[in-house]
């Protein structure tokens, strides 16, 4: 096998994997009332956006060949149920409609539909007598978001709330709402992973009383019941599923890959783009190859795309 290492043409030839600008998809960070793009320390590289700086970063990723984004919202006011997730003048839904005017079918929308971002204590949903989140009372919530973003140019929304019965919930909801055509990617192996760190910064989140989403987010233990929910979401109509973070979760992409021939996504999430970053900017290692070098393996273990905050990068250095 070594005979077959020796040039670079060589190993090109016989690579079993290649990561391709298709693989990739841009999370980007919209927030109500900025007149222009704000740094966020913790993600190097990354901004919260205006809705004008929104479409010009996509533009840029579209020249590069990046064919979709996932939108994550931050309003300028929350409140206990998250409403501004679903006002059809909401952060999200204007960028949505922006962006749909702006480039038609030619890119994927996606919208990441939660609530945390929107609700004052920082939780994915209603929080109960006893302060959990309630599932129940909260799927509501969701249909009325999924119904906001379709109606605002969403090709596909992304529930990522692991409320038990969200997807179904959601789906009806499109139908009812003669959204048919809009897909869901379920959010369905989501780990309560200490690698979210940065986007909490970058959506302004907070949870209240120093509380934590491991009541409802899937525990880092476990694996065959991260499986068990990614057929409850098949079943219950998800046209896509996501394992979320990727690098300490690939055994569950590859698990589901042999399980499963519907497209299966991985979020390269922030707290690891943060780390190569960081490493980098030391010296320690290099950070380009280390992404691309990520990446590929996130696609080898059979993710069929990856949300990244790397995408603009990665899509100049394939370029």
């Amino acid at each position: 096998m070594r005979r077959l290492r020796q040039t670079e043409a060589i190993r090109n030839l016989v690579a079993e994997v290649n990561l391709t600008v298709n693989d990739l998809v841009a999370p980007l960070f919209v927030r109500e009332d900025l007149s222009e793009p704000v740094p966020i320390d913790s993600l190097p590289g990354v901004s919260q956006h205006s809705q004008e700086s929104l479409i010009a970063e996509v533009d840029r990723l579209a020249t590069l060949g990046v064919p979709g984004v996932i939108l994550f919202g931050i309003p300028a006011e929350k409140d206990p149920e998250g409403s501004e997730s679903w006002n059809p003048e909401g952060v999200v839904q204007v960028a949505l409609g922006n962006l749909r005017q702006r480039f038609g079918d030619d890119i994927v929308l996606m919208a990441d539909l939660c609530v945390d971002e929107y609700t004052s204590h920082g939780h994915c949903g209603i929080i109960d007598a006893h302060g959990r989140v309630d599932n129940d009372e909260t799927l509501d919530l969701y249909a009325n978001a999924a119904v906001a973003q379709a109606e605002a140019g969403a090709h596909i929304v992304a529930p990522s709330g692991m409320m038990d019965g969200q997807v179904l919930v959601i789906r009806d909801a499109l139908d009812e709402a003669e959204q048919t055509d809009v897909s869901i990617l379920a959010y369905s192996a989501k780990y309560a992973s200490a690698f979210y760190g940065p986007f909490r910064d970058a959506v302004d989140v907070t949870i209240a009383d120093g509380g934590n989403r491991s009541g409802y987010q899937q525990d880092w233990r476990n694996g065959r019941e991260a499986l068990e929910e990614i057929r409850l979401d098949v079943g219950e109509g998800a046209d896509m599923i996501m394992v979320k973070p990727a690098m300490s979760y690939l055994d569950i992409v590859t698990r589901a890959r042999m399980e499963l021939d519907i497209p299966i996504a991985a979020y390269h999430v922030s707290g690891e783009y943060a780390m190569v970053k960081a490493a980098a900017a030391n010296g320690w290692i290099d950070g380009d190859v280390a992404a691309l070098e990520q990446l590929t393996a996130i696609k080898r273990a059979g993710a069929d795309f990856i949300l990244t905050y790397f995408a603009g990068d990665i899509a100049q250095r394939l370029a």
